[in-house]
């Protein structure tokens, strides 16, 4: 099940923004943010591609940019946790939409998001 993270009148003109399978994490000024679909569709390639970037300074990945999520998306927040412990980061995931963090509470994973 996807499900939406955004109200639809909320749209992007980015291209592929409120695309379920299209999205990716981006670096800022202030540390990583996220826009687009985060699912199962995407989720390895998301995940791939955020290897290429170094972790944010400040440790911030924002996330409000999330338009579509199911359980890969709360994999992927979660292997960025891990990569960042190994690399002897922390990491503080922002902006984590209410469905999401009701998806994280079923699953009981949502104190690695507080």
């Amino acid at each position: 099940m996807t499900v939406a993270c955004r109200d639809p009148s909320e749209h992007s003109d980015a291209p592929g923004a409120d695309d379920a399978t299209t999205g990716a994490f981006s670096a800022t000024d202030s540390g990583w943010s996220y826009a687009g679909g985060l699912t199962l569709a995407n989720a390895a390639a998301v995940l791939q591609a955020s290897l290429a970037l170094p972790l944010p300074v400040d440790g911030t990945v924002d996330v409000s940019g999330l338009r579509h999520a199911d359980s890969a998306a709360l994999a992927v927040l979660i292997a960025l946790e891990r990569r960042a412990a190994s690399e002897g980061a922390t990491l503080a995931i922002v902006g984590i939409p209410q469905p999401l963090r009701s998806l994280a509470t079923v699953y009981g994973v949502d104190e690695l998001f507080a």
